[in-house]
């Protein structure tokens, strides 16, 4: 009896991605809709004041009841490799010809390998999301990417064209209230947002920064090899 043959699989993790392309600053997703990423610092609120801490709690309430858009707020936490620093502190410990100087790097070195040790170092970055939904492109409904079906409701030049019409006053907007609340925005450009999906969907890989390209053609998820 034939045993029956297998077919391989052709899809690839790429064609589940929501995202269609990366233009001028601005991610087209498959639907049709855009968005633009603003990457923001950080107050520790702990170290404030109550004064302080009341001051920023009511700005905040400001910046919130300011909005007339939807908002997403994104914290990606990855833990950091600082083998490379420990190094620098052995060697300039190693080099040191001043004895007590030398004692208090050993120990700084000590200290910070301690604190690995018990806690993991984390990196962590803060984003806001401004969305563009298929509803400003004048399509009542959501639109169906699955079954196949690739092609985006406009072309990119018109989609991208209203996005940015749309969402630039917003991005104003959040960057003149951010600055109210003591904090500092700007908007991702093209490869920032290529390396910040890259960096999403390859976990494993820290540390790596694609190449200066023009038109980059690097997927944003690599796959392990074949199978």
């Amino acid at each position: 009896m034939a045993q029956p043959t297998s077919t391989p699989i052709r899809a690839t993790t790429q064609e589940f991605l929501e995202i269609e392309d990366v233009l001028e600053d601005v991610v087209l997703l498959r639907s049709g809709a855009a968005a633009l990423v603003i990457e923001t610092s950080a107050v520790n609120f702990g170290l404030l004041s109550e004064e302080e801490q009341d001051s920023l709690i009511y700005a905040y309430a400001s910046l919130l009841n300011s909005l007339s858009f939807p908002l997403q707020v994104v914290i990606l936490s990855k833990s950091m490799d600082i083998s490379s620093y420990i190094e620098l502190v052995t060697q300039t410990e190693e080099k040191q010809p001043n004895q007590l100087i030398k004692d208090r790097l050993k120990n700084y070195r000590e200290f910070i390998l301690s604190i690995i040790k018990e806690n993991k170092v984390l990196e962590k970055k803060f984003y806001l999301v401004i969305p563009f939904s298929t509803l400003e492109l004048g399509i009542k409904s959501s639109f169906n990417v699955s079954g196949g079906n690739k092609k985006l409701p406009f072309s990119k030049d018109y989609i991208l064209s209203r996005a940015k019409t749309a969402l630039f006053p917003k991005r104003d907007h959040l960057m003149r209230q951010l600055g109210r609340i003591g904090l500092k925005g700007r908007q991702l450009n093209t490869q920032e947002l290529v390396e910040l999906f890259y960096n999403i969907y390859n976990p494993t890989i820290t540390g790596e920064r694609l190449g200066e390209i023009a038109g980059y053609s690097k997927p944003l998820v690599e796959g392990l090899g074949k199978i």
